[in-house]
């Protein structure tokens, strides 16, 4: 038995494990979330249910016909089988939670600090994240609670306004990769604490006064209304925010942070458009016009603010005015570094050689033996565990080679 070998192996099949359990969760969750904006909207009154009361939605699925009555405080009574939808969001968060632990602070040195950004201990990483996503949370419910929570557009202008700026922090504090998971992660935490803290004890009250033989009181279901269209307006920045790490030209740029005002406001305005036209308020084209330059913008600026953008473009390098931070002296055999500067870093430098690279893959550099010490672990399961790099082995890479990477990676 090998230590060195199996720990990496059994780490990359929990972190596949958590993620498919993740995105299970996630589909669960986000498809119930669309599914009730949209039955919401789709309501229409009935001389039983009159209109500010609730409302009545008839619909066919599965060869099959649905009643789908809703009631704006509660019916007159309760029946004995009620289903609560909340383990979607729970299972969601707490799968988030484990898969952030285990790939950014487990691995913290290789995925979310940068040295060059800010030289951080582990623990001081896992404090300023952890707290950062907490403070998100305390946040967004003050302001909600606060006489700015009265107005649906001031409120969307001051927690859009604060997204953007814990984006911008974590950019100045982690690697770029690891800061957009943060800025998803205070979002997607905002989101389930919505449905634990605020959505769920509200209606519980609700059963409970009913039970009770009293009239509930209907704000306890407007708060929760508006908590869940605040999750309804999130849910694909969100998405897109958590599906960035695979993507580095969203976030190679150093104005990232602009990056994801654009994906808020594009992913909000999306939700508009469905949300009035389920509605019967007709098709507001002019959401997918908003989004849509969005999109340009976000391509514009990763184009003109990265190197290889600028190159593709025909514009000259950017010349940073700032002082680079020493690089620290390691230690790479050089047989190691002759492999992977042949195998790897044509791909796999802040200026990738390789035809159809834009930029680096994931955005990991090999192209320094401190990236390469960095990035040791990487390295071993992708290019000796299994032979997942160079992808279909496109630079030749012997097995002499791998085997010299094999025991550079695993020598302590």
């Amino acid at each position: 038995m090998e230590p060195a070998l199996l720990e990496p192996i059994l780490h990359e099949f929990g972190s596949l494990l958590l993620r498919w359990a993740h995105i299970v969760a996630g589909m669960a969750w986000i498809g119930a979330s669309f599914y009730f904006m949209h039955l919401d909207a789709a309501l229409r009154p009935t001389p039983q249910i009159p209109a500010g009361k609730g409302g009545e939605a008839w619909e066919v699925h599965g060869g099959g016909f649905y009643q789908v009555k809703k009631y704006l405080v509660a019916p007159e009574f309760l029946p004995d089988h009620l289903i609560w939808h909340k383990w979607e969001s729970y299972f969601t968060w707490i799968t988030g939670a484990l898969l952030l632990v285990w790939t950014y602070y487990y691995q913290a040195t290789l995925f979310l600090i940068d040295p060059a950004v800010l030289a951080l201990t582990p623990w001081q990483a896992f404090g300023i994240g952890a707290g950062g996503i907490a403070f998100g949370w305390i946040f967004y419910d003050l302001v909600c609670r606060s006489p700015l929570g009265r107005s649906d557009l001031y409120v969307g202008i001051v927690v859009f306004v604060f997204v953007v700026g814990m984006a911008l922090f974590f950019q100045n504090v982690f690697s770029p990769r690891g800061a957009f998971v943060h800025t998803g992660a205070v979002m997607a935490t905002i989101m389930t604490a919505n449905v634990f803290l605020i959505i769920q004890p509200n209606q519980r009250k609700v059963v409970a006064a009913l039970k009770a033989g009293q009239e509930p009181d209907p704000k306890y279901g407007k708060i929760g209304k508006l908590r869940s269209s605040h999750n309804n307006y999130f849910t694909l920045p969100v998405i897109f925010l958590m599906m960035s790490n695979h993507y580095p030209i969203t976030y190679s740029t150093p104005y990232a942070f602009v990056i994801v005002a654009l994906a808020l406001i594009g992913g909000a305005v999306v939700r508009v458009f469905y949300n009035r036209r389920h509605a019967g308020h007709g098709n507001a084209w002019w959401c997918w016009g908003v989004a849509f330059a969005c999109l340009i913008a976000a391509i514009a600026l990763c184009l003109t603010t990265t190197p290889q953008g600028r190159l593709a473009l025909g514009l000259p390098a950017l010349v940073s005015t700032a002082e680079a931070a020493p690089a620290p002296v390691v230690e790479v055999p050089p047989q190691v570094q002759d492999v992977v500067m042949g195998r790897c870093s044509m791909c796999h430098t802040a200026e990738p050689v390789y035809e159809g690279i834009a930029t680096a893959p994931r955005g990991i550099l090999l192209d320094t033996p401190a990236a390469m010490e960095r990035n040791k672990s990487l390295i071993l399961m992708q290019s000796v565990l299994t032979h997942a790099m160079p992808p279909n082995n496109i630079t030749e890479i012997t097995p002499e080679e791998r085997a010299a990477l094999k025991a550079w990676a695993t020598a302590r």
